[in-house]
């Protein structure tokens, strides 16, 4: 069975912008190295049902595997460079959402 791809959809409330840039400058090349690719982030995302998310920052990236997405998460340096997200951030979310497989 082939690797299916994975998205990662965080919502951030940023409270320390500083600390938040340390980690946004960091996240990129850790990102690349574990074959990610970002797809897209919203400071103002529109609420359309259901219960409200917190306002904040929802960001949305995939890998191509959850192989990938486990490695990157797991990995040394993204840990100690997410204190800096941690510090700089209220982390509402950070999910894992799995793709569809292919059609045969």
């Amino acid at each position: 069975m082939p690797d299916i791809p994975v998205y990662i959809v965080a919502n951030l409330i940023a409270h320390d912008k500083a600390e938040y840039l340390k980690y946004e400058k960091g996240f990129f090349p850790l990102l690349k190295k574990h074959g990610g690719s970002f797809i897209t982030y919203d400071d103002n995302a529109k609420h359309l049902e259901g219960s409200e998310p917190r306002p904040g920052r929802m960001i949305i990236f995939q890998f191509p595997s959850e192989a990938a997405a486990e490695a990157w998460y797991n990995d040394p340096e993204y840990q100690a460079l997410s204190e800096h997200r941690r510090a700089g951030t209220d982390t509402v979310s950070l999910t894992l959402v799995h793709g569809l497989p292919p059609r045969s």
